[in-house]
């Protein structure tokens, strides 16, 4: 039943409530799509048995007349910085290779709950370190886009949560979980034309998820529709008291809510992000999207974002400091790799386990953020980064009395061939210059695709919203969504 990979969430939901197939047959079909898609290196461990044992509980419970949960019959990817009980959890880096953790995050807890099911571990960017799924141990992630000139030319799905860009770009999943840091739901959403929600800092657990900066770091859904990404986020979120900086709030039905009437709203357009070389097909998705929230109801506004430009050089200072802080616990003593030299003192083995296990980019961010934390920088630049970072936060607050939503564009380009700026990291960072300011101030945003370029690849557009406001911005989505008619999906190759 190969079409059953067409569908999404909420219609496997409903179609398994239903009787009109079984959540076993679904299962099934994702199963063999998996299997079929080794090309695109998606995954790093598959789990079809987690999947098939899942849909069985699933089936079960309808037989029996059991309430289900909103995620029952739905097999997810499950992006590989979730730990996951029993099966390895490698954050794509060879420091934590065959690691197999004893207890299970909680956002992969919360979708087992709910009723969903695992593919496998998705590829990801070493550490969520990356914006091209070109930094994993275990290899390129590849798009399963391709440009329309005839070639086959591999391309970026976008990173970190390039995995999970691409099985849900390529019906391999119905949906997949993601992080975003600084933009790695968002960026590879927008590269694979699906939808990704960065919710709201602290709306979903970090426990359980290996860190790379912990004070923006947050989970968030990835699907094709704003109403499957609405469902699953549901279903992540929640208070947690293992977590510290868990949004002790009550969980909304954002997919009960959801409303593409946008009358009376107000929608920022920063004019500080008309940026030198951003695509010009980016900035006519751009006009194009004001038409379209426009055309829903919304009044659109001008606003400034004066300190946007030095987002993204104190992003790059926090998150390698905390990045330094918390890969320091990589060492080889209790679990993971362990690289030790016949005769090696104790230092010796930190020094040779973590120059084998870390990647060329981890080891940069980390030497970055061991620099800026040393004694007579940490006031120069860390300091002066979470300043900074206060000021982009500021400007946001400002912009609330002016607007209700702020409509920006996703990335300054389309998905680009892999390895053309893997040399360059200067220009790959420059991939996540829209999305981090809603990064370092912790709101909700989001990427809606929009259209094709001439090349024939998908443009995200992005939404901002206030703190907790994951309702308006997903609202503002559903709109975009329905104007712009986006059912473009990848030619199967792989």
């Amino acid at each position: 039943m190969s079409e059953l990979t067409n569908l999404g969430v909420k219609d496997i939901r409903d179609g398994v409530a239903r009787g009109d197939f079984t959540a076993r047959e679904v299962a099934e079909s994702f199963n063999a799509a998996v299997e079929e898609a080794s090309a695109l290196n998606a995954f790093i461990v598959t789990t079809p048995d987690h999947a098939l044992a899942a849909a069985d509980r699933v089936d079960a419970d309808r037989a029996t007349g059991k309430d289900l949960g909103v995620m029952a019959g739905v097999p997810i990817g499950m992006k590989d910085l979730f730990c996951t009980h029993g099966v390895q959890t490698t954050a794509a880096s060879r420091i934590l290779e065959g690691f197999e953790p004893q207890y299970e995050s909680t956002v992969s807890s919360n979708l087992w709950v709910a009723g969903a099911g695992m593919l496998g571990k998705l590829n990801m960017d070493q550490f969520a370190m990356g914006s091209s799924n070109e930094t994993s141990h275990s290899g390129n992630v590849v798009s399963p886009w391709r440009r329309n000139d005839g070639g086959n030319t591999p391309m970026s799905p976008g990173g970190s949560s390039g995995g999970s860009s691409a099985v849900v770009a390529g019906r391999i999943a119905p949906a997949a979980t993601g992080t975003d840091t600084g933009g790695s739901i968002r960026q590879p959403a927008a590269f694979a034309g699906i939808v990704g929600v960065k919710p709201t800092y602290g709306r979903c657990s970090r426990w359980g998820i290996v860190a790379f900066a912990s004070s923006l770091d947050q989970a968030g859904p990835m699907a094709r529709s704003v109403e499957d990404c609405a469902v699953m986020l549901g279903a992540m979120a929640g208070f947690d008291p293992k977590d510290s900086t868990s949004l002790d709030m009550p969980v909304p039905d954002w997919a009960g809510g959801l409303d593409a009437n946008l009358a009376g709203k107000k929608v920022g357009i920063p004019r500080e992000y008309v940026m030198e070389g951003t695509d010009q097909a980016i900035l006519d998705s751009w006009e194009r999207g004001k038409e379209w929230l426009r055309d829903a109801g919304a009044e659109i506004v001008d606003i400034s974002l004066p300190h946007t430009k030095y987002a993204l050089p104190a992003y790059y200072i926090v998150a390698p400091a905390e990045a330094s802080s918390n890969l320091a616990r990589y060492d080889g003593v209790r679990y993971g790799l362990r690289d030790l030299p016949d005769g090696a003192g104790l230092q010796d083995m930190y020094a040779q386990t973590r120059e084998t296990g870390f990647g060329d980019e981890v080891k940069r961010r980390v030497l970055i953020g061991t620099y800026v934390l040393s004694a007579g920088f940490y006031d120069a630049y860390y300091n002066q980064a979470q300043k900074v970072r206060a000021l982009v936060a500021r400007d946001f607050e400002q912009a609330w009395a002016e607007c209700d939503l702020i409509l920006a564009p996703t990335t300054p380009t389309a998905s680009f061939p892999l390895g053309d700026k893997s040399d360059d990291p200067l220009a790959m960072y420059l991939n996540d210059v829209f999305a981090v300011p809603a990064s370092l101030a912790g709101l909700p945003a989001m990427s809606v695709p929009a259209m094709l370029n001439g090349d024939g690849l998908p443009l995200g557009l992005q939404l901002v919203g206030k703190p907790f406001d994951e309702q308006g911005v997903l609202n503002a989505g559903l709109a975009i969504e329905q104007r712009a008619g986006f059912e473009a999906q990848p030619e199967k190759w792989w």
